[in-house]
């Protein structure tokens, strides 16, 4: 094994502690690869791969480890953590950027910041870019620029036979299509991103409501009716929980804490006014119609949220269905919500412009997304199956499900077009014959 990075075989030291540390999830699942190589260079994947296919072992890959089921990590075969290829080089003339896959979102924000450019990262810190922009990529601003995967113009992709392939809209186009979208299905291994960077927002502000868990009849049917309508400068995600320490607030409740990007802060303040328009405002418990903020001040809100070192059980759903066909369901969720910081989210996304040709195929005007947070593994039973069986409780309201949130070993579903699907098979059969690399869980 001529390589530079780490091969820990099963049952030897260090190699649990490397299984282990590819989850941020903390309930790791009991699933034991038979060896995990920790690669520093391209090289060593080019060499992981290849003693994969010497001895006849499947892939799982890990860039980050917020895989909430954990996908990469299966019984048997090789897990590939590729989170130490990390570089980011900057180019401003040309507005684009090349990535490693084990980038975290957030250090990324912030070292394009240093150049007053800009990338729709994700919004929860540690977040490495390798699975957000296979698996498509909702970040900050995306729904003004669209779905991070949008932003990626080519990929440095190491394929089932060891090559290195540099694919983009001429070269290998089937491979670049299928990057952008299949998520953990993706049967290749990408060393390096290259995407389109951005100018820094002038502005970058916030709204803030919360309202008695009471009114979510209210709630819910006036976020429904302005979704349409609102600035896709702006995100509308809806956070329903039995608490929000954070804001001082005991109580079960609707928070709607809403960014916003934009020019000026007139036009920051005019973007968000509707917000200012639900019809039970005046029994608001928060309320915060304008102000400034940092995107550094954002990733600390949002992982009040998302703590480390908890274990999380979650599921989700698009939807276009009328709001009265949903509210039962939310109804149901908010009398069985565990303990805080476990939350359900709702989030005004479309309807969504025309998107370019890739696999991320499916989206809706609304997202619905459970996460089931707690922290003793005594409680697994108790709250595991709270966000997969309110959503399979709601299924036949749903178009499909994000691939962020996924849950498709326990509930497969749909996640891209039926079309699309077909073409990612057939692009795997091409690059892939042999199911080198691990698919979805939940289909071989």
């Amino acid at each position: 094994m001529d390589s530079t990075g780490r091969w820990l075989e099963r049952g030897r030291p260090g190699y649990e502690e490397a299984r282990r540390a590819t989850v941020w999830n903390a309930r790791v699942p009991d699933r034991y690869p038979d060896l995990v190589v920790q690669a520093a260079s391209e090289a060593d994947v080019q060499a992981a791969v290849r003693h994969a296919a010497a001895h006849g072992m499947r892939i799982g890959v890990c860039s980050g480890g917020h895989s909430w089921a954990a996908n990469h990590v299966r019984d048997g075969g090789l897990l590939l953590d590729v989170s130490r290829l990390d570089p980011l080089e900057v180019d401003r003339v040309s507005m684009t950027a090349t990535v490693g896959p084990g980038r975290k979102g957030d250090e990324m924000c912030a070292s394009l910041a240093a150049e007053d450019l800009f990338f729709p990262a994700g919004h929860c810190r540690g977040v490495a870019v390798g699975g957000y922009l296979l698996q498509g990529g909702y970040g900050w601003n995306s729904r003004a620029l669209g779905p991070a995967c949008e932003s990626v113009l080519g990929i440095d992709v190491v394929t089932a036979d060891g090559a290195i392939v540099h694919a983009d809209p001429e070269n290998s186009p089937e491979l670049y299509w299928a990057a952008r979208g299949a998520g953990p299905g993706f049967f290749g291994v990408v060393t390096r991103f290259h995407v389109r960077v951005y100018e820094q927002p002038a502005v970058c502000g916030f709204s803030l409501y919360a309202y008695p868990i009471e009114l979510l009849e209210d709630v819910y049917r006036w976020a429904h009716a302005i979704g349409p309508d609102v600035d896709r400068r702006v995100e509308v995600p809806i956070l329903m929980s039995p608490s929000f320490t954070a804001l001082d607030i005991h109580r079960p409740a609707i928070v709607i804490a809403s960014p916003v990007f934009a020019d000026s802060e007139k036009e920051a303040r005019a973007a968000l006014a509707p917000l200012e328009t639900c019809p039970v405002r005046d029994r608001a418990l928060l309320a915060v119609p304008y102000a400034p903020a940092r995107l550094s001040d954002w990733y600390d809100a949002v992982m009040h949220a998302y703590p480390d070192q908890h274990r999380y059980a979650t599921d989700n759903m698009w939807t276009s269905a009328p709001v009265e066909d949903l509210l039962p369901g939310l109804k149901r969720i908010a009398d069985t919500l565990p303990p805080a910081p476990s939350h359900a989210l709702w989030l005004n996304w479309g309807p969504s412009p025309l998107r370019q040709d890739m696999a991320y195929s499916l989206e809706d005007s609304t997202y619905i997304a459970l996460y089931g947070v707690w922290s003793d593994a005594a409680d697994d039973g108790r709250y595991a199956d709270w966000a997969p069986s309110h959503m399979a409780a709601m299924a036949s309201h749903a178009s499909g499900i994000q691939l962020a949130d996924e849950n498709l070993g326990q509930r497969p579903a749909r996640f891209a077009t039926d079309t699309a699907m077909h073409r990612l098979d057939q692009a795997r059969a091409v690059y892939d014959p042999d199911n080198r690399f691990h698919s979805w869980m939940g289909r071989a």
